[in-house]
């Protein structure tokens, strides 16, 4: 069991957790998630002990072990199957013990010591946690110098699995993972025999391996049974009846205030008035859901280019004199929806600056539409921004000749609208810098919008909001992500990357999951007509799944103004002194009928919202 207990946070004088307590379940595999900016590595740092609460504390059994990634990745000239096999400490020092101790009794204990924790089997287990993570035979054996940045961090991850902590806390481990590699990741969690804290973003993954979601919002705690679709069905039901409670709250409130306000002045009432004032001070408000700014994406729509936008015939493509992909044959049509498939270091981005212009053919043939502009998004470009400057700033330099409306009419499309588009961008989120990313490079309205990994800095609902942006859009999109979802909801071509060249994937996104799951590396067998209906289906259920989401969120909305509207018009039946001007102008019989009228509507709302959250579910399943 880990407890937390009342932790309150406060960095540069403002609170981040406030007074947040959770009970988790032992063994228990729990999803931590929140909004960009909420909290949750900070909770992370303090359950870990790196961070020091101001008020409360984290209970967890005696003895037990904990694990979490450093935030240094291991470098030197050790190799990440040493570095891995020296992270468990306990078997490293027996193993030790056993080669220098003379004493017969204790190399007796030492030996039955490695067998418990099965430590000769070590080596096996350690290869099979690296294979699993992207690391063949050779890559195992290279100096951990060899590698860059992403490569070590999948070595601290392979480290923090192999030793096998008690409480295993993971902060958006597949950020720097492929597809694959979450795959596998993810059938590994799944039967991991301890407490599992993860912290993520990605809808399947939290699907997939979570049986709590803990909630971080406005510094508390909420813990939720399920994964991340049951959390979100619950949080639906809360926040209809948060507005329901906050409806009736405010109709209490005025009746007070009224009462106050009427009474304070003659002497025989002034004791109520004043008691009922003390009871106004002492009402916690009920907090009000707002529109958040941050879930802004708007792409602009280009012009028409008559197709194909690109073909590459038989393009070989590299750095230098070194070629990475040969033997490419591909055609890009206006509406295209394209997902591109296969590890890290396979190719995926070279093919994608090839479609972007950014490298030539070594040998063959690429013919692009002249007219056509081209968005291209990488997290270079997020990370190379000046920190210094504003979003304003960026986006005048690069819209040079605009008029100052038109600018900010383009940041406005990506909520950077008022204060924000005059902050400095070293004070924005990782999120605000990756949607400022994406605000630059779709200035003028691109036919193709090239996008490299561009869910690593977005919460779960910042991507939605991308995702459903993306599927409004009238142009073509590239897309390279580890996100499922994503891919899901945004691509119906499927191409894959691997073995020097790259070809489209016949099948839908399950059939090549299963594919990269099976032992024997072979995918199903599907006939063409089978295959053709797969890339269909897909299309449709991504435009099915964002007019659900549409239609989910509408009725979300509107039963909160009909419930608003229903507590107005109780006020009116029970309270004619607090109730609204013009309702107090009706007589009881038409109060009666119009509650009557708004309590169909409220359930007719609610119908509404229940059928399309199945029929997501439907989708999703």
């Amino acid at each position: 069991m880990l407890n937390l207990t009342d932790i309150t946070v406060r960095l540069g004088g403002r609170t981040i957790i406030d007074g947040a307590t959770a009970k988790l379940p032992p063994r228990g595999r729990i999803g931590l998630i929140g909004r960009n900016g909420a909290g949750k590595t900070t909770l992370v740092k303090v359950i870990a002990s790196q961070l020091e609460p101001d008020t409360g504390s984290v209970d967890m059994p005696r003895g037990a072990k904990l694990g979490y990634i450093a935030q240094e990745a291991p470098a030197g000239d050790a190799t990440p199957f040493e570095t891995v096999l020296a992270a468990d400490l306990e078997r490293a020092a027996l193993l030790h013990e056993s080669e220098t101790s003379h004493d017969p009794d204790r190399l007796g204990e030492v030996h039955e010591r490695l067998m418990a924790i099965d430590a000769y089997t070590a080596p096996s287990r350690a290869a099979q946690i690296l294979v699993g993570l992207g690391f063949d035979e050779e890559a195992q054996h290279r100096p951990l110098d060899s590698f860059s940045g992403g490569w070590k961090m999948r070595v601290a991850l392979a480290s923090l699995l192999f030793s096998q902590p008690d409480v295993l806390l993971l902060d958006e481990p597949s950020n720097h993972l492929d597809l694959e590699a979450v795959l596998w990741l993810e059938d590994f969690l799944k039967s991991y025999p301890a407490t599992i804290l993860l912290v993520s973003h990605e809808r399947d993954f939290l699907n997939n391996v979570v049986d709590h979601i803990l909630h971080l919002d406005r510094g508390k705690l909420t813990l939720y049974p399920g994964g991340y679709d049951a959390f979100e069905r619950q949080r639906a039901e809360r926040q209809a009846q948060l507005a329901s409670a906050r409806a009736k709250q405010q109709a209490e409130r005025e009746k007070l205030q009224d009462y106050v306000a009427r009474n304070s002045a003659r002497a025989s009432t002034a004791k109520q008035a004043q008691s009922r004032a003390k009871a106004l001070a002492k009402m916690q408000p009920i907090a009000e859901l707002l529109d958040d700014p941050t879930l802004t994406f708007d792409f602009p729509n280009p012009d028409e280019l008559r197709p194909p936008l690109i073909t590459l015939d038989m393009a070989t493509v590299g750095y230098g004199e070194t070629p990475i992909l040969k033997r490419l044959n591909l055609r890009i049509d206006p509406d295209d929806r394209v997902a591109l498939l296969g590890r890290n270091g396979n190719g995926k981005t070279t093919l994608a600056r090839l479609l972007a212009a950014q490298l030539a053919p070594m040998e063959g043939a690429m013919n692009a539409s002249g007219k056509m502009r081209v968005g291209y998004f990488t997290q270079y470009q997020v990370e190379e921004l000046d920190r210094t400057e504003t979003p304003l700033q960026h986006m005048t330099v690069l819209m040079k000749g605009a008029s100052q409306s038109a600018v900010r009419a383009q940041l406005g499309r990506f909520g950077f609208s008022g204060q924000k588009a005059t902050t400095e961008v070293g004070k924005l989120s990782g999120g605000e810098r990756a949607r400022l990313a994406l605000a630059l490079i779709t200035r003028d309205a691109p036919h193709m919008l090239i996008l490299d990994e561009p869910t690593n800095h977005l919460d779960v609902d910042a991507r939605e909001a991308l995702i459903q942006a993306l599927n409004q859009y009238t142009g073509t999109v590239v897309v390279v992500s580890h996100d499922r979802h994503m891919l899901e909801m945004t691509a119906d071509r499927l191409v894959l990357v691997d073995q020097g060249t790259a070809k489209e994937f016949d099948g839908s996104l399950d059939d090549y999951i299963a594919f990269v799951l099976s032992k024997d590396g072979a995918g199903p067998k599907l006939s063409k007509a089978d295959k053709k209906e797969a890339r269909r289906a897909a299309a449709e259920a991504r435009e099915k799944g964002t007019e659900l989401r549409k239609v989910a969120k509408a009725a979300e909305f509107e039963l909160a103004r009909l419930t608003e509207q229903r507590s107005a018009v109780e006020r009116a039946m029970f309270d004619p002194s607090a109730a609204d001007a013009a309702l107090t102008k009706l007589t009881m019989t038409e109060l009666m009928k119009r509650r009557a009228e708004l309590t169909d509507r409220i359930d007719a709302a609610e119908a509404a919202w229940m059928e399309a959250s199945e029929a997501l579910e439907a989708i999703a399943a």
